[in-house]
Order: structure tokens, then C-alpha cells, then sequence
């Protein structure tokens, strides 16, 4: 367990916090290319570790990202007018663009422009992030302001493979971003939570049309063994699970600083998912997430595993597009899912008893039922750990010695200035009890351009 200052640390990601200037040297992925399509449309109300701001997409196509109120008297730049490669501040008129300048201050008289009391256009400055986009997703970067270049984004590959190899989605989960990150890293939950009554006839059924053994080992052996690997750019957690009489079959799970995490896949020729977990503040996460194939495109009747349905009717990975609830204008408000608290999200006791472990509808409404039923911000100090949370405490400890280091000694913390050490991948292998995980799933582990490795 930790103690509740260790838990304050590890969870509080505001402004100052030590955890929240860890962050903020990492570049935040923070919407879809195609949620801000348009150019000079309309604003959208974002919030990001902990701060309300206002992204728009200028004249020139680029995409900014503002601090909400207006530096003059306050006013939410939500209402600006998004015109002539600049959001103006429909209050007074002010504008400004997407680095932050104030280019006009209409409301002001030529003669006063100059006066202490009125600063130049030129020398009022607006919070803004700088952003990049790639691959589809629009990024920030929310660190210092010098130097004045950001770090390279990551090589992540989801990031670097074409659009029409990877999927994403993204959803809103109502509590804090470590609870939901290391409900992804815990492998040992899976054969519990997201499994049904009769999985062994499925399992069977699948074998026979040349599905995954990689199913049947983990249905037989629920109890995991784990070993953890600090790496360069955070945890690699491994799973053991008996195989065969002479092997055992292994799951490992990569998490990269500060709030990757890969999921390992199944089958001969692998789609790989997982999720970036950005804080939107201290109670809220976006749950960012990804299917994609190193290789090929992910074509429309192949995107079971991304698009959301599991191929029975229920939830899969990822929300299924009809999922959410009404769009609202507050920042995220078009992905809030309608499975939620409030319906104790749609649990089936029927199916509870008959036919799924948990009687929740699907992979992500199980997840977020039992993160958010956490509480908002869990106390760890009361919870009790046990071996198969060896990967949990790993990622945590990796987590707060950053922060520690970085505010104590100003050390770079891992992988910000390595966007090569995230070429990496989940992987799942069948190897000789005498073979070690590292050696054995080595080249598995390796984002290799053009190569795409099967999986037990």
C-alpha cells in the first residue's frame, strides 16, 4: 500500500504538483485530427491537467490550443470568433493566434496603444501550448517554456503507421488517471472480470478455426505468475502461465512513461491495442485509445477489436460509436458513454448467472466499473497488494521517482528525450521453461517497421 502523501503524490496532476510538472514534460495526445475538422470553426472547451482551455484550428489549418479566459478582463474564449488565422474575443475584440500573440486590440484608440496602461497588442500574451499533429492525433505540449523547442513527439508506432491502419476512440472514465492506467497493466484481472461461464467451449470452438492457444492458457491458469523490467521508457510486466508440460506461456504488458500502456495481442497475424490515460484533472481521464496493424490497413469488417463489439453483442475495447450520451459543449461532452454510474452500468444479473462472470455488457464497461466504483481518487492506503500486483507497484514506484527527481534534482525524466526508446510492442510467446522471457520474446518486443510478428 502507499501512504496517503505517497498517494497525494502519485495522483494529483495540477500546476505545481509534483506529478503534474512530470506531465507536462511529455507531449499530451488530447483529440482526433477529425474532431476539429474545420477551419475558422468552432472552438472546443478542453481541460487538460487540470486547466480549461480552447483549441480551434486557424485559417492556415494549423490547430491551437488557449488558455480560456481572455488576458484583457476574463471573458471564456469559447465564444470567440475563429476568423482570419486567429480566435477573437467576441468581449472586447482582442485576438488572438494560436502561439499566443494578441494581434489586434480593436477596442482600444491608436494614441493609447502605446501606455502603460495599455499594453501594445503585440506585448499582451495568452497562455497557448504549442501543437503537432500525426497519424490522426492532434498533440500538446504543456511543458516549460524554455527551452523553447519542445522534445520530439515519441516513436510510438500506433502513432506512425498510416491512418488507415489504426483506430481510435476516446471516452471520458470518471476517476483519476492511475486508477484506469493501472487497471490496464494488471494482467491477472482478465481471467476474472472480462471472461464468460462457458469460455471453454468458446475457446474450443475458436482452436478449431485456427484461433489463439495463447485463450486457452490463460482460461487454465488463472493465478499468473509476474516479473517486472524497469526499461528506458518505463515497466515491461510479464505474465507467466503454464502451457504445455515443458513451456509456459507469457503476456507481456509494456507501460511507457508517463501514461502509455500495451496490451498483448493474440493470433498469427496480430492487431495490437492499448491506451493513453491523460489526466483531464485530478477525478477525470480521457481514455485515448488504439487498434492498429504494424503492416496493413485495419479494413471496416476486420475492426471488431477497435470498433467496439466483441462479435456477441456487447461492448468490446473500445466504445461502440452509438455508446455516448448527448454531446454537450463542456470539455469532453461528446464522449461520456451512456453505460455509466448512473445505470450501475447496465449490469445483467441474468447474465451474471448465466452466461458472463461479471454481467457487465463488454470489455470497457467492465473495466470502468470496477476503476470507477473506486471513487473518484482511490486511497491506496487502504487497499491490500498481493504478488500478481508486482507490475502496479513497479509503474508507481517508476512514476514518483520521476516526479521526485525532476523536482529535487531537475532530471529529464525517461523517454522524454529518447522518442526511439518507444519503439516497442506488446507481446505474447509460448517458450521453453528453460528460456527467459527477456531473451525469448525479445524480437516480439521490437516495433519493427514492415514486420509483424504472430502471437500465441
Amino acid at each position: 500500500m502507499l501512504s496517503a502523501a505517497e498517494n497525494q503524490l502519485l495522483t494529483r496532476v495540477g500546476p505545481g504538483t509534483p506529478m503534474g510538472e512530470l506531465l507536462r514534460q511529455y507531449w499530451q495526445p488530447f483529440l482526433r485530427s477529425s474532431d476539429l475538422p474545420e477551419r475558422d470553426g468552432r472552438p472546443l472547451r478542453i481541460k487538460l491537467l487540470g486547466e480549461r482551455l480552447i483549441a480551434f484550428r486557424d485559417s492556415d489549418g494549423g490547430a491551437g490550443l488557449l488558455g480560456e479566459n481572455c488576458p484583457h478582463r476574463g471573458a471564456s474564449l469559447y465564444f470567440g470568433r475563429n476568423e482570419e488565422s486567429g480566435l477573437r474575443c467576441v468581449y472586447h475584440g482582442w485576438k488572438f493566434d494560436t502561439v499566443g500573440r494578441c494581434t489586434d486590440k480593436p477596442n482600444e484608440p491608436p494614441e493609447g496603444r502605446g501606455t502603460a496602461c495599455r499594453a501594445p497588442a503585440d506585448k499582451v500574451r495568452q497562455t497557448a501550448y504549442p501543437c503537432l499533429e500525426r497519424g490522426g492525433v492532434i498533440w500538446a505540449y504543456m511543458g516549460p517554456s524554455a527551452p523553447k523547442v519542445p522534445p520530439p513527439l515519441p516513436d510510438l508506432e500506433w502513432n506512425m503507421v498510416p491512418e488507415d491502419h489504426c483506430y481510435l476512440a476516446l471516452r471520458v472514465q470518471e476517476c483519476n488517471w492511475t486508477q484506469v492506467m493501472e487497471g490496464e497493466i494488471d494482467s491477472s484481472h482478465a481471467g476474472f472480470l472480462h471472461t464468460r461461464l462457458n469460455e471453454e467451449k468458446d475457446v474450443e470452438v475458436g482452436l478449431q478455426r485456427g484461433g489463439s492457444r495463447g485463450l486457452l492458457y490463460k482460461m487454465r491458469d488463472r493465478h499468473p505468475r509476474f516479473e517486472t523490467l524497469d526499461t528506458e521508457y518505463g515497466v515491461a510486466i510479464a505474465a507467466r502461465r503454464a502451457a504445455e508440460e515443458d513451456s509456459y506461456y507469457w503476456r507481456i504488458t509494456q507501460f511507457l512513461m508517463p501514461f502509455f500502456t500495451l496490451i498483448p495481442p493474440y493470433g498469427n497475424d496480430p492487431v495490437f491495442g492499448g491506451h493513453v490515460w491523460v489526466p483531464i484533472d485530478d477525478e477525470l481521464t480521457l481514455s485515448f485509445g488504439f487498434s492498429y496493424h504494424p503492416t496493413k490497413p485495419l479494413p471496416a469488417q476486420e475492426r471488431g477489436f477497435g470498433l467496439g463489439f466483441d462479435g456477441r453483442g456487447v461492448e468490446g475495447l473500445h466504445p461502440s460509436p452509438d455508446v455516448f450520451l448527448p454531446p454537450s459543449s463542456e470539455p469532453y461532452g461528446q464522449f461520456r458513454p451512456r453505460i455509466n454510474a448512473g445505470n450501475d452500468y447496465s449490469i445483467d444479473w441474468d447474465a451474471q448467472r448465466n452466461e458472463r462472470f461479471s454481467g457487465l455488457p463488454g470489455l470497457w464497461p467492465q473495466d470502468a466499473a470496477c476503476q470507477e466504483s473506486m471513487g473518484r481518487i482511490y486511497d491506496r492506503s487502504q487497499e491490500h497488494l498481493g504478488m500478481s500486483d508486482s507490475g502496479i507497484i513497479r509503474a508507481r514506484r517508476r512514476l514518483m521517482l520521476a516526479a521526485k527527481a525532476l523536482r529535487e534534482q531537475g532530471a529529464t525524466p525517461p523517454g522524454v528525450e529518447s522518442p526511439e526508446a518507444y519503439r516497442v510492442r506488446s507481446a505474447a510467446v509460448v517458450l521453453s521453461r528453460s528460456t527467459g522471457w527477456t531473451d525469448g520474446a525479445h524480437q516480439q518486443m521490437q516495433a519493427t517497421p514492415g514486420v509483424n510478428h504472430s502471437a500465441a
